[in-house]
C-alpha cells in the first residue's frame, strides 16, 4: 500500500495538523505533570517540527549529551513509537520536586528516583497519547515503557534503526515547563508508520 503522505514534501495543511496535534498533546501532558507534582506548571508555546532522525540529537544538546529517554511502542489503529526525553538536569529537577528534595540536589538517581522518573514519563506519555486518541477518535494502546539514561545519540539510535526502513523523519515537540532556574526541557518524539500518518489524516478529514 502506497502512503498518501510524503514526509519529504508534506502539504502545508497536513503540517499544520501535525503541529496542532503537537500543541494539544503538550498541553495535556503539562496538565498531567501539574497534577502529578501538585504544583502549577507553566509551559511555553511548544516548538513542533518534522525532523530527520540525524537532526534530533542536536536539538537535545548533541549526540553525547546525557538524557533520560522513555520509549513506548504504539499499537491499535496507530503503529509506531513515541519517546519522551529529558535532559538529565531537567530530570533531576522534576524528581527533586516530586520527591520533596532540595531543588539543587544532583546526586546520582536512587532506585526510588528512577521509579519516580518512570512514573513521570508514563503519566506524561499517557496524557499525550490520550489527547491524540481523543482528537482523532482512533484507538491507541501502548507497551510498557522502557527507560534508559544514556547519551542522546545512543538512545535515539533505537527508533532510528527501527523506522529507517519506512522513513527518516519524526515529529518533535519541544516543550519548556516551569520558570527560569527550575526550567525543564522536555522533548516528545512521535514516530508513526507512514500508514499511521494516513490514518491520522483520514480521521481528521484530510
Amino acid at each position: 500500500m502506497v502512503s498518501k503522505i510524503d514526509l519529504d514534501h508534506i502539504e502545508m495543511m497536513q503540517y499544520d495538523v501535525l503541529k496542532e496535534i503537537g500543541n494539544i498533546g503538550a498541553g495535556n501532558a503539562t496538565t498531567a505533570l501539574s497534577m502529578l507534582i501538585n504544583a502549577k506548571v507553566d509551559m511555553k508555546v511548544p516548538k513542533v517540527e518534522l525532523l530527520e532522525f540525524r537532526e534530533l540529537a542536536d536539538i537535545v544538546g548533541g549526540a553525547e549529551s546525557l538524557v533520560v529517554g522513555i520509549l513506548i511502542t504504539l499499537e491499535g489503529d496507530i503503529h509506531g513509537m513515541m519517546m519522551f526525553m529529558l535532559e538529565k538536569m531537567s530530570a533531576h529537577h522534576l524528581v527533586n520536586i516530586l520527591m520533596g528534595k532540595n531543588i539543587d540536589n544532583f546526586e546520582e538517581f536512587t532506585e526510588m528516583d528512577l521509579s519516580a522518573l518512570m512514573e513521570i514519563g508514563n503519566i506524561i506519555s499517557g496524557a499525550y497519547l490520550s489527547s491524540l486518541s481523543q482528537l482523532t477518535k482512533l484507538f491507541i494502546s501502548s507497551s510498557v515503557p522502557l527507560m534508559s539514561i544514556d547519551m542522546a545519540g545512543a538512545i535515539l539510535s533505537v527508533p532510528a534503526i527501527e523506522f529507517s526502513k519506512v522513513g527518516d523523519k519524526a515529529l518533535l515537540i519541544q516543550s519548556q515547563f516551569g520558570e527560569n532556574d527550575t526550567e525543564v526541557n522536555g522533548y516528545f518524539i512521535l514516530i508513526p508508520t507512514l500508514e499511521s500518518y494516513d490514518e491520522i489524516m483520514k480521521s481528521l478529514g484530510l
